[in-house]
């Protein structure tokens, strides 16, 4: 979406602090002919730093590191579901292997 219609659809920010969040890399939109275009991800980090600093009054200099904890724990995620991913497509005895591995010991 353009810049001019996430202003619309997210309330409680103006183009000054969107632009200034752009500017500090903490939202990162596409830019197509002059314009700024945001993705959902976009949207959704938009709403990340809203919440942040609004609602739970994180300060200006605090966001970098919380952004960078949100991405890494995101970057996990993926990382997880990869494996998950390869660990399904194994046969069932490495399956069972791998599963009984990681029960804790009694």
């Amino acid at each position: 979406m353009r810049e001019s219609e996430l202003l619309k659809t997210v309330s409680n920010v103006r183009r000054v602090e969107l632009r200034r969040w752009v500017e500090k890399g903490w939202v990162v939109p596409e830019r197509r002919d002059g314009e700024f275009w945001f993705r959902e991800i976009d949207v959704a980090r938009v709403q990340l730093v809203i919440e942040m600093r609004r609602d739970l009054a994180i300060a200006e200099d605090g966001i970098p590191t919380v952004l960078s904890l949100v991405d890494q724990v995101y970057g996990l995620r993926n990382q997880l579901r990869q494996l998950g991913e390869a660990i399904q497509a194994q046969p069932g005895d490495v399956r069972k292997a791998i599963a009984d591995r990681l029960r804790p010991d009694d």
